[in-house]
């Protein structure tokens, strides 16, 4: 007996050995435990006799054996020292070598990381128009125009009829080739007329389609482009951002590199702001304040208001002395509030509130890109199909001689949409119009075209409306130019006295803001307006128009005039008006939140940020035991139900049930098993992630406040989230090197297989019974107790079963299925119970009712092999009890706990940081969103701290505005 257990256990070791070199082979590097020292293999081979040479090697320096190693001579040290300086120029050329191997090895890394972070431009590739027929169309085109060059010019004899027969010949040609486009016309060519330019479509009949088609064709296309566009406004959009944050992070790290350098604390130097900026910072706050407060409009500001094409933005551009603003022929153009800050410097430049950039103004290259920005601005700030938006673009003008005051400029305002502009368009602009109107300290400048009838002004109406008195309007009458070819003197002349419209005004000006010309410079605009009102015999009449009324110079002096004036007249009382909103303020909040200080959102958010990277260090910092459990418990519970369904139960009607075992595990190896797995792990993380989101709510200083966001940012992160594609691969190579061994190891592992059976086992048994519960209705005690009934189908049901139960208590082995005799005699014993039922019926009743009995039978099957091991070790598949059922569970057992392991690894090493990274672009671009904090963020708590920390921004401006505006005087 001795010897048997000997020979089972040099066996088992010889097996465990191979088994463990194949595990280690597959996956040395982080997966396998089982790995190979190299200083093991040296000490049995080649580490033996590297020492015997080195000992021999001393024997030989030495000279005698007995004796041991003497000193060198003299000339022998010198020369060794030579070698030794040798040896180390060596190593110092290895050294080198080694660090630029690796320099360029880094330096390729962080290429393909840049080259991965690059847009994908690929779907430019399906949005262009292609296939055979537009090959065969540019085909064509190509050989019409080699035919006509050759028909011009290739022909030597036509040179030598001179000049006259060549241009008459010419002029023939013309003639017919007119003839030949309008017979073309009327068999089917097509020219579309676009804004830009004309693009002609080819015949018909050269593309072999009908006109239908072709109509359809381009409408496809047009909608490509319409898409394409669409596609290009976001991609320049999420760039722009891109560029901005880059903007931001650059100068925060450069001013951390300043105070590194110094290694002192540099304290910011007061940088004195002339007045006008002071007063513009003022408005862009009030710009972002809650407007339900009416004093926040109230300040003064100069609003630009007109009929569209009326000449507004050329009177503005004519006071920034820059054209600063894009143009178009006829369509709107300003889509958005503009506001411009106005202020003298010793150079001509202009630069966006929110951007360090500044504009050349006296390059023409800067102005290009200045007119770019703002037009891709006010695109970038219309949403949701809108056609105008009420987001105020602010920038500053600075330059030698400008006026100093506070300009916004509006869009036009229309008296018919058109096709591509929304529904609402005209309504918007009025509101958006009287809005900024209604303010009583605005100063209105109304721009009228002179080139039009007086009649068909929009605008007058509106501003006769808000300031029926005209204390704050002036009025401009622009192209003036054309209004003295067109216009009669005396209607010119009661326009400017303010005798032909209702409307009153503090001042009547006529100006002249161009000639047509888009490439017109200011300087020269400027120039043809003093020439024009010089020599016009419009106004060289005596009484038409005093001489302070014309040009654009003496306009900006009476407007900024008048603005400084509204400015010190009203300043006072706004600043009192917010120091008592403070002081309101401030009560309630101690009132609602006497132990809380007013945290604002950017704060609020900056906190939350910090708590959310906090457990995302916390998940790395998780146990190797608890993520196996995690993991293992995930895996089976995603994998259970293919093994039962899928292997356990067909292998189990077959007479080879170990042979089909093989077969079908291997089948799931390689195709379902990593993939499942993969998604296992990545649930498992998800899971064990919430789970630390939770737990955090539970400890005693949690604020509520942040929990929308942290779910917002777990559930994006998450989404995004997806695990490493070649994570698959090799859990492929894992799983199968696991399913090829078949012999338990040991008593330990047969038990735990068994276990594993048997729980597996009884929660599926478990499953099986809900389902015949729900089918058969309840039992007998539990009907009298609960006064419950039984249905007619469940009556139906337990009449079935009964029938069902009597086959197999006859046959404990019976197979899965019934036989057509075993259907026919259940449904003749059933009609003697005038119970009627089908053939489909019984089987439905039949499947939960065997799995049942297969079920049970697999427990004590489990139950009769937890002894049985050394039984098996002994006779393996001849085994007198049948324990396939626990092999397969073992082998089942071992896949889930290799792959739990590979996954643990991989989540600690890769997935956490993976997963880490993704929460801090979520993070980013929240922080960036102002309109998703403000929906993550939200509640009184918050909105009352973002008002009263606006307030006092405002306020504390003021009052140094104030200052500055005293010490002026």
């Amino acid at each position: 007996m001795l010897r048997i257990y000997q020979n089972t256990y040099r066996r088992t070791a010889r097996k465990a050995v191979v088994y463990s070199t194949k595990v280690a082979c597959c996956n040395h590097s982080t997966l396998c435990s089982i790995t190979s020292h190299p200083r093991r293999s040296q000490d049995h081979g080649t580490g033996s006799s590297s020492y015997n040479g080195s000992r021999h090697e001393e024997f030989l320096l030495s000279g005698n054996p007995a004796r041991g190693w003497q000193m060198p001579p003299p000339s022998r040290g010198y020369g060794m020292l030579v070698v030794r300086i040798l040896r180390g120029a060596l190593k110092l050329r290895y050294l080198v070598l080694g660090g630029a191997i690796g320099g360029g090895v880094s330096l390729s890394k962080k290429y393909e990381d840049w080259k991965d972070g690059l847009p994908d431009f690929k779907w430019l590739e399906d949005a262009m128009p292609q296939g055979e027929r537009w090959s065969q169309f540019s085909r064509n085109l190509i050989e019409v125009g080699s035919l006509v060059k050759n028909a011009i010019d290739v022909d030597p004899k036509l040179k030598q009829l001179g000049e006259d027969k060549l241009s008459e010949w010419r002029n023939w040609f013309d003639s017919r080739l007119d003839d030949a486009i309008e017979a073309a016309d009327y068999q089917g060519v097509q020219i579309v007329e676009t804004k830009d330019d004309l693009k002609a479509k080819t015949t018909v009949a050269a593309l072999g389609i009908t006109t239908d088609e072709s109509r359809k064709k381009y409408e496809k296309l047009q909608s490509q482009v319409e898409t394409l566009q669409t596609e290009i406004m976001n991609v320049q959009i999420k760039y722009q951002k891109e560029l901005e944050k880059m903007e931001k992070e650059n100068r925060e790290l450069r001013q951390q590199y300043l105070i590194l350098k110094s290694n002192k604390k540099t304290t910011a130097k007061k940088i004195k702001k002339s007045l006008i900026d002071m007063y513009s910072e003022v408005l862009d706050e009030l710009s972002g304040y809650d407007t339900g407060y009416t004093m926040a409009d109230h300040l003064p500001r100069v609003v630009v208001v007109g009929d569209q094409s009326s000449g507004k933005t050329s009177v503005l551009e004519s006071i920034a002395k820059a054209r600063i603003f894009p143009r178009g022929s006829g369509e709107m153009m300003t889509r958005a509030p503009v506001k411009v800050t106005l202020a003298e410097g010793p150079y001509h430049v202009a630069q966006f509130r929110d951007s360090d950039r500044e504009y050349d103004l006296t390059k023409e290259s800067d102005l290009q890109d200045l007119r770019r920005d703002v037009e891709f601005r006010m695109k970038a700030s219309v949403r949701g199909g809108k056609t105008v938006s009420n987001e105020v673009i602010a920038m500053t003008v600075k330059g030698p001689g400008l006026q100093r005051m506070v300009l916004v400029d509006l869009p036009g305002i229309i008296s018919t949409m058109t096709v591509d502009m929304a529904s609402d368009t005209k309504d918007s602009i009025h509101q958006m119009t009287k809005h900024y109107m209604s303010n009583p300290n605005a100063i209105i400048l109304c721009i009228q075209d002179g080139s039009v009838d007086a009649e068909r002004s929009n605008v007058t109406d509106l501003v006769m409306q808000c300031d029926p008195l005209g204390r704050r309007t002036i009025f401009v009458l622009t192209k003036v130019d054309l209004a003295e070819e067109l216009a009669d003197p005396d209607r010119i002349r009661k326009i400017l006295s303010g005798k032909l419209f209702p409307m009153k005004a503090l001042g009547y000006y006529a100006v002249v803001t161009g000639r047509g010309r888009k490439d017109d410079s200011i300087d020269a605009i400027r120039q043809y307006e003093e020439d024009f009102f010089k020599n016009s015999k419009l106004f060289h009449r005596r009484g038409v128009i005093m001489p302070h009324q014309v040009t654009s110079r003496n306009l900006s002096l009476a407007v900024s005039d008048r603005f400084w004036k509204m400015v010190r007249e009203t300043i006072e009382q706004q600043a009192d008006a917010f120091k008592a909103t403070r002081f309101n303020l401030e009560t309630e909040w101690k009132n609602n939140f006497p132990r809380l200080r007013e945290s604002g959102r950017d704060e609020l958010f900056d906190k939350a940020k910090g708590e959310i990277l906090d457990e995302v260090v916390t998940l790395s910092q998780i146990s190797a035991k608890k993520w196996d459990d995690a993991l293992n418990t995930k895996l089976w519970e995603k994998l259970s139900n293919y093994v039962f369904e899928t292997i356990y139960l067909p292998a189990a009607q077959s007479d080879s049930f170990n042979t089909m075992v093989d077969i079908k595990l291997r089948q799931w190896a390689e195709q379902a098993l990593p993939a499942k797995s993969v998604e296992a792990g990545w649930e498992a993380l998800q899971l064990e992630f919430i789970s630390l989101m939770e737990r955090s709510k539970k400890t005693q200083d949690h604020d509520g406040i942040f929990d929308q966001l942290k779910a917002a940012v777990v559930d994006e992160a998450i989404r995004r989230h997806s695990w490493e594609d070649k994570a698959i691969d090799m859990l492929r190579v894992i799983q199968l090197n696991t399913l090829e061994d078949r012999f338990v190891h040991d008593k330990q592992e047969w038990d735990s297989a068994v276990k594993f059976l048997e729980t597996s086992v009884n929660a599926k048994l478990l499953q099986t019974e809900e389902t015949l519960a729900q089918m058969f209705g309840p039992g007998q005690m539990r009907r009298l107790t609960h006064w419950q009934y039984l249905t007619q189908d469940q009556q139906k049901r337990r009449s079935v079963k009964n029938e069902l139960d009597k086959i197999l208590k006859n046959d404990t082995k019976h197979l899965p299925t019934l036989t057509h005799d075993e259907l026919t005699t259940v449904r003749k014993n059933l009609q003697r119970d005038n119970v009627d039922v089908d053939t489909d019926y019984i089987r439905q009743t039949w499947f939960p009712v065997y799995r049942k009995h297969f079920l049970q039978q697999a427990l004590q099957r489990a139950k009769d092999c937890r002894k049985a091991y050394y039984l098996y070790t002994q006779q393996g598949a001849e085994c007198e009890i049948s324990c396939s059922d626990v092999v397969l569970f073992w082998r089942i057992q071992q896949v889930i706990k290799i792959t739990g392991n590979a996954l643990r690894q991989q989540v600690i090493n890769r997935e956490a940081r993976r997963l880490d990274k993704e929460i801090k672009a979520v993070l980013d671009e929240f922080s960036d969103d102002e309109e998703k904090k403000g929906y993550l963020l939200t509640g009184k708590r918050v909105l009352l701290a973002e008002e009263l920390i606006k307030v006092r921004q405002i306020q504390e401006k003021l009052e140094e505005f104030i200052n500055s505006l005293n010490q002026e005087k």
